[in-house]
């Protein structure tokens, strides 16, 4: 009896050695096949720590190498949740120093994670007081912030950048590949206690970002905004435009609208952050004259001084009747550009034909895209003639009935002032590296030639005459010759011309004998006066007289420079 007992016993205790031996083998047969990854993985997040070494976005010059578009080291806070110990009282001092909710603050100092963001590029203030609480937890990493020094100064090209440095308006956005660099990385090994070990680091720098240098010029944006600003306060405007180019190279020099917005808030409303110059199209009114002037010169139909009655004010067209500002008889076809006349042009027009029309508007490159380098360009609008209606002979030649941008104005009219070529527009002058070294540079396209030298000569001479002693005597200059042409186009308003709602153009070029600068001015919905003539043409000649004087200055410095 004793011996079976004692046999029992050996029995079961081996078969419970046998069993707990099949059990741990087992286990280590599940975390080998099954597990083994999971666990790997763990470890690595425990004892490799890996940081990503944010590269430095490239810096946006202007065309003389002044920065518009920088970037400055800001402190950004994480937590290791952890390590610590009274989450509540943490997320209640963070929530009295950066103003973000308490439950932002609990719900991520209670992940199961050893590393967690909880404020991004943080001011140098918040930074200190923070540091100053001395939680065990808390740190932080160095980072870049986008700084746009001059806050809303020509923020519809620059456009800005977000939280990750990725750009995501205007030229920061359409070359962000060029912008952003590519990130680096290191890694290194931790003990138990997160305590760096000094084994095991492995570093692959950042590459830090291609720098922009635009064709606009500080101090001529700087003279735009200005004068921008002050007819779009004072006359209470919905909006405003400004485009100065090199009419001879499509560069821009200028681009501003109103209203705009601070670079540096980021994210504005819609209808500050829109770039009316490329995005809004609208009836031009009587500067959409010059295709028609410029369609007449160019194939021979009539001379500066052919003669066109002008029926008194009143012709009929279809079955509408057309009206001149001011009555007029019998016109020269200068005059009729000069005093802008709607019946003497559409006679014209009715001269030339709809496809004689159609066929220039679309060599001055409307109801195309021009091709500048940003985004969000509209192509206007612009009907073929087997779409045309009875009226739209008398419509589309004064401005009607056609839609088009500030940009394409600003186009036609520097394709008048440098001898008939039309370029595409430009903003980008040359991408370089962190040395200086130029990685790619833009030099000026000419897309077609429009009309011949002799008829931008002869159009350009009009033109002069507009300024000298039609509607756009106040865009003269006393010590240099203008040309341009005035525009004051009603909106439509439920489907009909509206009698209060208008949009003031003034579109010229300066010197007239040798053009320099071709500008575009439009205000939309002045409220008070609102012809063209009175609110767009003031503002260009203030803008033309300044800027021509800057480069005067400019060039006299360059020349005392090399001597």
């Amino acid at each position: 009896m004793h011996i079976r007992n004692h046999r029992f016993r050996f029995y079961a205790v081996i078969s419970f050695f046998f069993l707990f031996l099949f059990c741990l083998t087992a286990r280590l047969f599940f975390i080998q096949f099954f597990r083994s990854r999971y666990l790997t993985n763990l470890a690595e997040r425990q004892y490799n720590f890996f940081t990503e070494l944010e590269p430095v976005r490239g810096t946006i010059f202007d065309r003389n190498l002044r920065p518009q578009a920088t970037n400055i080291a800001c402190d950004s806070l994480y937590a290791v949740p952890k390590q610590i110990k009274n989450k509540s009282s943490t997320a209640l001092q963070l929530k009295a120093i950066l103003n973000l909710d308490t439950n932002f603050f609990l719900e991520r100092l209670s992940r199961k994670k050893s590393f967690i963001w909880l404020a991004r590029k943080i001011s140098p203030e918040n930074a200190e007081r923070i540091k100053e609480l001395k939680i065990d937890g808390l740190g932080f990493i160095r980072e870049t912030k986008r700084c746009y020094p001059n806050q809303q100064f020509a923020s519809h090209t620059i456009g800005f950048a977000g939280l990750d440095n990725k750009g995501l308006e205007g030229l920061e956005a359409l070359y962000d590949e060029y912008l952003r660099g590519e990130s680096g990385w290191s890694t290194s090994i931790r003990d138990a206690r997160q305590r760096p070990l000094p084994m095991g680091e492995k570093f692959v720098p950042a590459q830090d970002g291609y720098d922009l240098v635009l064709t606009i010029d500080e101090v001529i944006q700087f003279i735009a905004e200005y004068e921008l600003d002050e007819i779009y306060n004072k006359s209470g405007a919905k909006g405003a435009a400004i485009l100065v180019m090199d009419p001879n190279t499509g560069a821009v020099l200028a681009l501003a609208n109103r209203p705009s917005f601070d670079l540096n808030a980021g994210a504005a409303v819609e209808e500050a952050r829109r770039n009316r110059v490329v995005s809004d199209y609208f009836e031009p009114g009587s500067v959409f004259k010059i295709v028609t002037a410029a369609a007449a010169l160019e194939d021979g139909k009539v001379k500066e001084e052919d003669k066109i009655f002008c029926e008194n004010g009143a012709y009929r067209v279809g079955n509408h009747t057309l009206h001149d500002h001011h009555p007029n008889g019998w016109l020269t076809f200068r005059e009729v550009i000069v005093e802008s006349s709607n019946i003497g042009t559409t006679k014209v027009a009715q001269l030339l034909g709809p496809e004689v029309i159609y066929k220039y508007a679309k060599l001055f490159g409307f109801g195309s895209s021009t091709g500048i380098d940003l985004p969000g360009e509209v192509s206007g609008v612009l009907k073929n003639p087997r779409q045309w209606s009875k009226t739209s002979i008398g419509a589309i030649p004064i401005g009607q009935e056609v839609c088009v941008t500030v940009l394409q104005l600003a186009n036609m009219i520097s394709c008048v002032a440098n001898g008939g070529l039309l370029y595409k527009p430009y903003l980008l002058k040359a991408i370089k590296d962190k040395s200086g070294e130029t990685i790619k540079e833009f030099n000026p396209v000419v897309i077609r030639r429009v009309i011949s030298g002799e008829t931008a000569l002869r159009l350009r001479n009009i033109l002069t005459d507009v300024v000298g002693e039609g509607t756009g005597r106040l865009a003269g200059l006393s010590n240099f010759k203008v040309g341009g042409k005035t525009g004051t186009a009603q909106k439509i308003d439920g489907g009909t011309y509206s009698h209060d709602k208008f949009i003031a153009t003034f579109i010229g070029f300066v010197p007239a004998d040798n053009p320099r600068l071709a500008m575009v001015v439009m205000v939309d919905e002045p409220q008070g006066t609102y012809f063209g003539g009175t609110v767009a043409a003031p503002v260009f000649k203030k803008v033309a007289d300044k800027v021509l004087k800057y480069l005067d200055a400019s060039k006299a410095l360059e020349i005392a420079r090399g001597n």
